[in-house]
This record gives C-alpha cells, sequence and structure tokens, in this order.
C-alpha cells in the first residue's frame, strides 16, 4: 500500500542542483574553507600521510551488499565515464553513505600512483579521515565538489584534483557519492560537469526502479529532453497520491514540500489520473500535454510499473540485436563498448564514438542506427573533413535557389533533413569549422534547420551520432571546438581499440571475408591459411581495420578460384611490414618457400587478371585498379613483371 509523501521527508535540491563547478567561484572558497576549519576540529596534522586502514575483503563485501542497489545501477554508468575520461591519468570512484569506496576504474598507471594516496576500495575518505577533500567535503556538504590540488587538508594530496557528486536515493537521503581524482596537473574544468550529469544518471535509474505498482510520469517542457538525462520524473499511487519526484521534477514542479506532500495528480497536472492513464492508451506511444501548477504546459510519459523493473547484471543481458551482434568478434573491450550501446538504442541519446582513424566507427554508427527503432530510416553519413570549409554548410543545412552562386535551381534540403526520420552521422566532427558548429548545436537545440537563403525553419526530427579520432577536450583548451556542443554530443561516448590492441583478430577477418564475399555475391567465403594469419597477428596495422579490410579485399581478388588465402596473395612488402624475423627461422621459411614455388605462376595469372580488368575498362588504368582494389602503380609493377614491359600509354 503506497503512502503519501511525508513533507519532512521530501529532499531541498535547491543548494545541490546551484552548486558551482568554477574553482575560482567565491561560495566554492568560503566552502573550502568551512571544510578546513573542520579537519581542523577533528585533530588532523595537515603533514601527516594519510592513512591506509582499509576494511578487510568481508567487510567490503558488506559494504557492498548493503548498498547494493546504489552498486549496480552505478556501475554501468561508471563504466561510460571512465571511457570519457580514459588516458587522463584519473580514475572513478564510488563510495557509500559514509565515504567508504566500494569500487574503482582507472587508467593502470594512475592506480597503482593513487594506491599510494590511499584511493582504493576499502578505505574511508570522510573528513575525520582524510580532512578537505571532494568526497569527504561533498558528503558533509551535501553538494557536488571540487578540490583542487593544495585545496586538499593533507598536504599528501596535494598532488590530486578531485571532481565529486553526492548520490540522492528516491526519497532524498543520500546514499553514496560518485568522484573522479586524478592528477591536478591534467585538470579540466569540464570532469565537474561530467560527474554532476553521471551522478543524476544514476539518481534516475535509482528512481525508476525503486517504485512497484506506481504510476511514473516522465516529463519536460521541451518534448526532446523527455526520456533523456534531463526529464523530470515524479511517481504516483494508483488513486493518485504523490510519493516522490526527481530532482528536475522537483525543479520543474516548483512546490515547496509540504504543498508537494498535500497534493496529488489531479493538482499538479491538471487531470486526474484515471483520464491520463486512459490517454496513455490510446496515444500509441505519443507524448502527452499536461498542465503544471504554474500553468506552464510539460510533455509527458506515462508508464504504470505492475512490478519493479529488474536490473540486470551483466550475465543476464538480452543477447545484443543482430546489428551489434555482427559487430561482436569476441574483443572484450569491443563487447563492453556494443553493451553500453545496447542500453541506450530505444533512445534518442547522441553518442559520441571515439578511435582512431579506421577502427570501425563506421560500421558501428550503422549498427547503432539499424538496433535503434529508427532502423528503418535512413542513415546519412557525412565526412566533416571530406568536404571543403566553403561548402559544408550548405550540404548540411541545404539551401534556396539563388542563395548563392553556382547554386542548383529548386536548391538542395541538406544532409539534416535528408537524414528526417532516421539517422545522421557526422563523421570527424572535430574537423567542423567553429561557425558551422554554432549553426549545428542550434539545430540540435531546436530540432529544425533553416537552410541558406531561406527566412523558413524546417523541423527535423533525427538522432545525431557522431565520431572523431581527434581529443575533443584538448580542441576545447585551444578555443578549435565549442564546449557547449561537445557536452551536447557527449551523452554517451564510447571508444573503439586500435586493431593492434584486440583479441579477436582471426574471427574479425572471417567476418570481414564473409562481408566481401555476401557483397561480391561470391559462395563460400574464402579462408585464410595458417601462415597468413600468423603473418595478420605480426603486422603493426597503422591503418587499423580499413587497412586489413583493403589488405584481405585485395587478397581475395588475386586467389579468385581457390579455397584459401595463400601468402603468395598478400601485398608486395606486407612480409617486411610484419616487422623483422631472424634469418633461417621457421617463420622465415615458412614465408619463403610457399613463395617462392607459386612466384612465377603466380605473376602469370595476376597479369591475366589485370589484361582482363584493363580490356573491361578499355585500357583505362584508374577503373581497373578501382577494380581491383589495387593502386596503379602496383597495376604497372605488375605488368612491368609479367607483361614484358607491356605498359599503357595513358590513363585515358
Amino acid at each position: 500500500m503506497h503512502r503519501a509523501a511525508d513533507p519532512a521527508a521530501l529532499p531541498d535540491f535547491s543548494r545541490q542542483a546551484a552548486a558551482p563547478a568554477d574553482p575560482t567561484d567565491t561560495d566554492r572558497v568560503d566552502l573550502i574553507a568551512r571544510a578546513h576549519a573542520r579537519s581542523a576540529g577533528f585533530g588532523l596534522d595537515a603533514r601527516h600521510a594519510p592513512g591506509f586502514d582499509a576494511v578487510s575483503p568481508r567487510a567490503l563485501g558488506a559494504l557492498v551488499d548493503a548498498s547494493r542497489d546504489l552498486y549496480r545501477h552505478a556501475l554501468p554508468v561508471m563504466e561510460t565515464l571512465h571511457a570519457q575520461i580514459a588516458n587522463t591519468d584519473s580514475m572513478v570512484l564510488l563510495t557509500d553513505r559514509s565515504g567508504v569506496i566500494l569500487h574503482s576504474l582507472g587508467d593502470g598507471d594512475f592506480v597503482a600512483r593513487a594506491r599510494r594516496v590511499a584511493l582504493a576500495p576499502g578505505v574511508s575518505w570522510s573528513e575525520p579521515s582524510k580532512g578537505t577533500n571532494a568526497i569527504g567535503t561533498a558528503l558533509a556538504e551535501a553538494r557536488p565538489t571540487l578540490v583542487h590540488a593544495s585545496e586538499h587538508f593533507l598536504e599528501s594530496n596535494h598532488q590530486l584534483t578531485c571532481s565529486c557528486a553526492p548520490i540522492a536515493g528516491p526519497t532524498g537521503a543520500i546514499l553514496g557519492a560518485l568522484d573522479v581524482s586524478g592528477d591536478h596537473r591534467g585538470f579540466h574544468r569540464h570532469t565537474m560537469a561530467l560527474v554532476r550529469m553521471s551522478a543524476q544518471m544514476i539518481e534516475n535509474h535509482l528512481f525508476a526502479n525503486h517504485f512497484p505498482d506506481a504510476v511514473l510520469v516522465r516529463f519536460h517542457a521541451r518534448p526532446e529532453f523527455v526520456g533523456t538525462l534531463f526529464e523530470g520524473m515524479a511517481a504516483f499511487s494508483p488513486d493518485g497520491a504523490f510519493l516522490a519526484a526527481n530532482r528536475s521534477g522537483l525543479f520543474q514542479l516548483g512546490l515547496a514540500p509540504h504543498a508537494l506532500a498535500a497534493a496529488g495528480f489531479a493538482e499538479l497536472f491538471g487531470q486526474p489520473v484515471r483520464m491520463a492513464m486512459q490517454a496513455r492508451a490510446t496515444a500509441a506511444g505519443s507524448l502527452q500535454v499536461l498542465t503544471l501548477p504554474s500553468r506552464v504546459q510539460v510533455f509527458a510519459r506515462i508508464d504504470f510499473l505492475a512490478a519493479p523493473m529488474a536490473v540486470r547484471l551483466p550475465s543476464e543481458e538480452d543477447p545484443l540485436p543482430p546489428a551489434l551482434a555482427a559487430l561482436d568478434t569476441g574483443d572484450a573491450t569491443v563487447a563492453a563498448v556494443l553493451r553500453r550501446v545496447r542500453k541506450v538504442s530505444g533512445r534518442d541519446i547522441t553518442i559520441l564514438v571515439q578511435g582512431r582513424t579506421g577502427t570501425g566507427k563506421e560500421w558501428l554508427a550503422c549498427a547503432i542506427h539499424a538496433a535503434s527503432p529508427r532502423g528503418n530510416g535512413p542513415f546519412v553519413a557525412v565526412n566533416c573533413a571530406a568536404i571543403p570549409e566553403s561548402l559544408i554548410e550548405a550540404e548540411l543545412f541545404g539551401y534556396e535557389e539563388g542563395a548563392f552562386t553556382g547554386a542548383r535551381r529548386r536548391g538542395c534540403e541538406g544532409k539534416v533533413v535528408q537524414a528526417h526520420g532516421g539517422t545522421l552521422f557526422l563523421d570527424e566532427i572535430g574537423d567542423m569549422p567553429l561557425a558551422q558548429q554554432v549553426r549545428l548545436m542550434r539545430v540540435l537545440q531546436e530540432r529544425a534547420v533553416t537552410p541558406l537563403g531561406s527566412a523558413r525553419a524546417v523541423p527535423v526530427d533525427v538522432r545525431v551520432v557522431c565520431a572523431t579520432h581527434r581529443d575533443l577536450r584538448a580542441m576545447i583548451a585551444e578555443g578549435t571546438f565549442r564546449e557547449d556542443l561537445y557536452y551536447r554530443i557527449n551523452a554517451l561516448a564510447v571508444t573503439l581499440p586500435p586493431l593492434c590492441e584486440r583479441s579477436d583478430l582471426p574471427l574479425l577477418v572471417d567476418r570481414i571475408l564473409q562481408r566481401q564475399c555476401d557483397e561480391a555475391g561470391v559462395q563460400p567465403p574464402l579462408r585464410v591459411d595458417a601462415q597468413v594469419l600468423a603473418l595478420l597477428r605480426r603486422h603493426p596495422w597503422p591503418g587499423n581495420i580499413r587497412q586489413l579490410a583493403n589488405v584481405l579485399h585485395t587478397a581475395a581478388i588475386l586467389a579468385e578460384g581457390e579455397m584459401e588465402i595463400g601468402l603468395a596473395h598478400l601485398p608486395e612488402g606486407f612480409e617486411q611490414e610484419c616487422g623483422d624475423v631472424g634469418e633461417g627461422s621457421d617463420a622465415t621459411a615458412a614465408v619463403q618457400a610457399p613463395a617462392s614455388s607459386k612466384a612465377s605462376r603466380m605473376r602469370d595469372w595476376e597479369a591475366g587478371l589485370i589484361r582482363q580488368a584493363l580490356a573491361r575498362h578499355g585500357g583505362n588504368v584508374s577503373h581497373a585498379a578501382r577494380e581491383l582494389g589495387v593502386s596503379r602503380n602496383t597495376i604497372y609493377r605488375r605488368l612491368r613483371g609479367g607483361l614484358e614491359g607491356d605498359e599503357p600509354e595513358s590513363e585515358r
């Protein structure tokens, strides 16, 4: 049976929501001064080393069990946050309400250094134990807190910069804290914002899973924010009694705790709960319009939680959708990326895919699109680095007839409008000029685009996935990438590993060959022999998966009519690129023997293949090279070796 909320139990989040993250803010300076005064009052000596009195593994297990809901909901958010701050000499920490670290994720080198100052699971970072620090002070002040370098009370902690946000439960009680601690020399202002957003995400997950048999209202004044981190959430009993609201919900409702506790669904949203539930049944997934006590209209989605929303452990997760499963070839890092992406596949959350050039960012973007409810809509990819700066605005946002010299008759609708109802993939977003970053930010905020030369805004409904190989945080510091756009596209960030760090090369090779054979209509797919696979494992792959796919494509063409790709089918010089091998070794013999025995036959066969391609393209070397997947120089070189100087006079 549900009880109406007790006014005394309702949290006052106003002070927490307004907490500053700027280290020059006078309010924060006062906060640090209060914390230092408390630390001195605890009898701490600033010159003494911190205590390493970690609780026993059994006691730590008991603490984790006591904070089980917090722990289970926080872990996936911690993984996402860690991916966003990877390689920054920092770590993500989760604590219980007393400040004891329950779990940590961090960069290997920094984790070792962190243990020297007792930043490890089982250690308390409360103010009585460690003095002024982000964890203890955030819990003592019940507000997000940044403590930088010498602001720590203990001198041994001056090497750290720490950003921490308390995590409140559905009823307002503080359950624990989320913290990012790192080397003070790598201080980034945006870290505090990421921590606060992550803590809010954990709070929202806890809230949505807390009330069995409740009516849950997700609402916001802007429809695009419903279902996102920023939505308001309020829970009601089936008869309409108010139970609780999250931070955003309390802020939007705008009533004092005693007024909220006395109010019901009808008083807060302008209609009886029964009527709203009936409208929900006929809305077919559409958002409803409700009216707040302030007369502000909000868009809402109403759910009836007939049973607690179960949180699955990793071993209990549903299978990946087929599009994402096709990318799961056994590497643990890639699998973790796919799991994080799957969790938001049903929501229009912007995703930033990071990774070196050629790591498969567009493959992942296509899979994200296919696995989403927008899978039947258009997938429009734009490479921001490949479009001249003078044309990118027209290419993205479209233009009206006569908007500029050379504009097409009837104009052009632009890539953003072409992606309406589907997914817009902005590859190499870091190469977008600043002026266009401003326009893109406006499109994402207003969900509308105004073509060049037009005064008419065109509404658009798109999900945005971005990708980059650049360090956007460094670009923000340099002034070449907008900070507000970074936060807008970075709701979920994932990083794809370089090929040389992946453990799934054999299966990845099979998948690439399968795809290439499917596209070419060739069955059954080719295999690579053991000697080729050994070489593929040794190659450094500076071009990553893209380079691997190109090598396999060329080798498959040269192996046409055979069942396996052998050493003789690999590009010239490939064996040398795989690293030096001792002369006379088994590996050297394995490479040289097959190559020697097949060299003459393969040269004749390759020359014939090239002749056929040239004949099909009227002697055009460029077209023949494109068909064969090789360079023009390769064709000339093979022709000189196999055709005794029979080289085309021109590329025509």
